[in-house]
C-alpha cells in the first residue's frame, strides 16, 4: 500500500511547482517584442531578364528581298561579329534575272545622256540660226531704210526740178501769148512765134515728165516700205519657226533628263538590290532560331531567317505589377530578385536576412496597360549591390520583390487584416524636392 502511494507521487509530481504560467508568459513577452520587430512592406511579382537598351535585345534578321537560299555560312550557335556573312540568296524576280542587269541599265543610261547632249547642241545651234536671222533682218530692214531715205531725197529733188520746170512753162506760156499778140499785131515775124511754141511744148513735155518720176517716185517710196513689212513679217516667220524647233528640242531634252533620271534610279535600286543577295549580322551575337534551313528553299520579303541574340547586352529585368501596386513604385526604387536556376532562401519581410537574392533599381514604369492587365517595369542592376550572375540568359524568369516602407510587424498584420494597401514609396529624391518646394 506504501509502495502504491510512493509511486502515485512521483507520477503526477506532487509536491512539484507548475511552469505554465512562466512558459505563457515568456511566449506573449516574445510575441510583443516580436511585433515591434521591423518589417519592411514589399510587392511580389514575376519578370522575365532582357537587356537595358532596344538595340542589345534578340534581333530578327529578315530577308529585305523575297530571293531563294544559295548558300549558309553559319548554324545555329555559331557566334557571330557585326558584318559577317550569315546567307547568300539568288534571285527569282523575271525582273532582275538578267545577269548583266546593271552593264545593260549603265549603258541605257550613257545613250540617253548622250541624247540630251545632242538636243542640248541642237538648241545652241537653234540659237545661233536665231542670232544670225535677227542680224539679217537687222540688216535687210537698215538696207530698205537708207533705200527709203535716198527715195525720199530723190522724191524732194524731183519735186524742186518740176516746180522750176513748172515755172519755166509759165514763163514759157506767158512769152507765147504775148509773142501771139504781137504777130497778130504784125509786130514779130511767124518765125519767133513758132520758136515760143516749141519752146512752151518743150517745157510743157518737161513738166509732165517731171510729174511721172514724182509719181514714180512715189510709188517706189510705198513700195519701199510694203519691202520693209514684207521683210519684217518673213524674218518674223523664220524666227518663229526656228524658236519654235527650240522649244521642241528643249522639250525633248526635258523629256529626256526625265528618263535619265528615271534609268539613275533603276541603276541605284538595281545596284542596291544586288548588294542585298548577301545578308550580314546587324550586330555581335549567338545566331539562334532558323526558321529556313534548306538550301534552294524560296523565302518571301520581310520573313525571318534566324535571330542573334547579342553578347555583349547589358541586362535587366521587365517584371508586371498589378494596377493597385503600379503608385507605389517610382523610379530609383530597389528591388530583390531570385533568378531561375539560382537557390535562394527569402525572408520578404526581412530582405536583409534573405540568401541567394539579388539587388535591382526601377530605371522606367511604363504608362500604357498590357492586354493582361499589367504594367511593365524596368529595373536595372544595382551598382552597389553585388553582380548579377554571368549566366544569366535573356528570357530568362525572375521572382521580383520590390521593397516598399520599412514598418512594424503588427502594423502589417493590421494592415493584412484590413485589406489596406502597402504604404506609399517615397524616394530620396522625391522627399528632397518636396522639402525644396515647402522651403519656397
Amino acid at each position: 500500500r506504501m509502495r502504491e502511494l510512493e509511486s502515485f507521487k512521483k507520477v503526477y509530481r506532487y509536491n512539484k511547482e507548475s511552469k505554465i504560467k512562466y512558459w505563457f508568459f515568456g511566449t506573449i513577452t516574445i510575441l510583443i517584442i516580436f511585433m515591434f520587430l521591423p518589417w519592411t512592406q514589399n510587392i511580389k511579382s514575376k519578370g522575365a531578364v532582357t537587356s537595358l537598351f532596344q538595340d542589345k535585345r534578340p534581333q530578327e534578321l529578315n530577308s529585305p528581298i523575297p530571293g531563294r537560299i544559295s548558300k549558309w555560312l553559319v548554324k545555329e550557335g555559331d557566334n557571330v561579329k557585326k558584318g559577317d556573312t550569315i546567307i547568300i540568296l539568288s534571285e527569282i524576280k523575271n525582273d532582275y534575272l538578267d545577269p548583266n542587269l546593271i552593264n545593260r541599265t549603265k549603258e541605257q543610261l550613257t545613250a540617253k545622256k548622250e541624247g540630251v547632249d545632242f538636243y542640248k547642241s541642237k538648241v545652241v545651234s537653234y540659237d545661233a540660226q536665231i542670232s544670225a536671222l535677227e542680224k539679217g533682218r537687222t540688216l535687210k530692214l537698215m538696207q530698205l531704210e537708207n533705200k527709203l531715205i535716198q527715195l525720199n531725197n530723190k522724191l524732194q529733188g524731183l519735186e524742186a526740178e518740176y516746180n522750176a520746170a513748172v515755172n519755166e512753162y509759165n514763163l514759157s506760156k506767158n512769152q507765147f501769148e504775148r509773142q501771139e499778140k504781137m504777130f497778130q499785131e504784125g509786130l514779130v515775124s511767124q518765125t519767133k512765134l513758132q520758136e515760143r511754141n516749141v519752146k512752151l511744148q518743150n517745157n510743157y513735155s518737161k513738166m509732165v515728165s517731171l510729174e511721172n518720176k514724182i509719181s514714180e517716185a512715189k510709188q517706189e517710196i510705198i513700195n519701199n516700205k510694203v519691202e520693209q513689212n514684207s521683210a519684217q513679217q518673213e524674218y518674223t516667220e523664220k524666227i518663229s519657226k526656228v524658236e519654235s524647233e527650240r522649244f521642241q528640242s528643249l522639250s525633248q531634252i526635258s523629256t529626256a533628263e526625265g528618263e535619265v533620271a528615271k534609268l539613275e534610279n533603276q541603276l541605284s535600286n538595281y545596284i542596291i538590290r544586288n548588294g542585298m543577295y548577301v545578308i550580314l549580322a546587324p550586330k555581335n551575337g549567338q545566331v539562334v532560331q532558323s526558321k529556313s534551313a534548306g538550301i534552294g528553299e524560296v523565302i518571301k520579303e520581310g520573313e525571318r531567317i534566324i535571330t542573334i541574340v547579342p553578347g555583349d547586352a547589358q541586362l535587366a529585368v521587365e517584371m508586371y505589377v498589378r494596377p493597385i501596386d503600379l503608385p507605389l513604385i517610382a523610379k530609383g526604387q530597389k528591388v530583390r530578385f531570385v533568378f531561375d536556376g539560382f537557390p535562394s532562401i527569402v525572408f520578404s519581410g526581412w530582405p536583409q536576412s534573405s540568401y541567394g537574392t539579388f539587388g535591382g533599381e526601377v530605371v522606367a514604369i511604363e504608362n500604357t496597360i498590357n492586354k493582361k492587365g499589367m504594367f511593365r517595369v524596368l529595373v536595372k542592376e544595382d551598382s552597389l549591390d553585388r553582380k548579377w550572375p554571368k549566366e544569366l540568359r535573356i528570357g530568362s524568369g525572375a521572382q521580383a520583390i520590390t521593397l516598399l516602407k520599412d514598418v512594424q510587424i503588427w502594423y502589417e498584420l493590421w494592415r493584412n487584416v484590413n485589406g489596406f494597401p502597402p504604404d506609399y514609396y517615397v524616394t530620396e529624391g522625391e522627399v528632397k524636392s518636396d522639402n525644396d518646394k515647402k522651403a519656397k
